[in-house]
């Protein structure tokens, strides 16, 4: 993942898959950072995680050609506040809430697990709509 320009955004690279006339799909791997490890062999820490990215929009590629996905940098901040910061608000702030009308501790914590379940649930059955939000672009190399 590198950032680019002056416009601030994320690239990855990696093969195409599919292309059709509305949308390419593409491949991307990405590297945890212990994979170019001597060691990495021997070790069950490392991986290649691979990705794919449907990437909306017609492209003069082929099957096996190597693009660069491109997304907005504000685009992943959007990613981070909804994957994690605020589930974590939401969290802290329920048990702060449940914690104040003197539950016990055990089950103010474990009713706050289950507040962080019901959004991250809700946040699985808007996925559709919220991945219409964030929008790839293709650039060839």
């Amino acid at each position: 993942m590198t950032r680019s320009g002056r416009f601030g955004n994320i690239e990855h690279d990696g093969i195409v898959q599919k292309s059709d006339i509305n949308s390419v799909i593409v491949r991307i791997s990405s590297e945890t950072a212990c994979a170019g490890c001597h060691a990495a062999g021997s070790c069950n820490m490392s991986g290649i995680k691979e990705k794919i990215v449907e990437v909306q929009g017609s492209y003069n590629v082929s099957p096996g050609d190597n693009v660069t996905i491109l997304m907005k940098k504000s685009m992943g901040y959007k990613a981070l506040f909804l994957g994690y910061i605020l589930p974590f608000i939401l969290l802290v702030l329920t048990l702060v809430i449940l914690l104040s009308i003197s539950l016990p501790e055990g089950t103010a914590g474990l009713l706050s697990l289950g507040m962080l379940g019901i959004y991250y649930l809700l946040l699985y059955l808007s996925r559709s709509r919220i991945g219409n939000a964030f929008n790839f672009t293709i650039k060839t190399l």
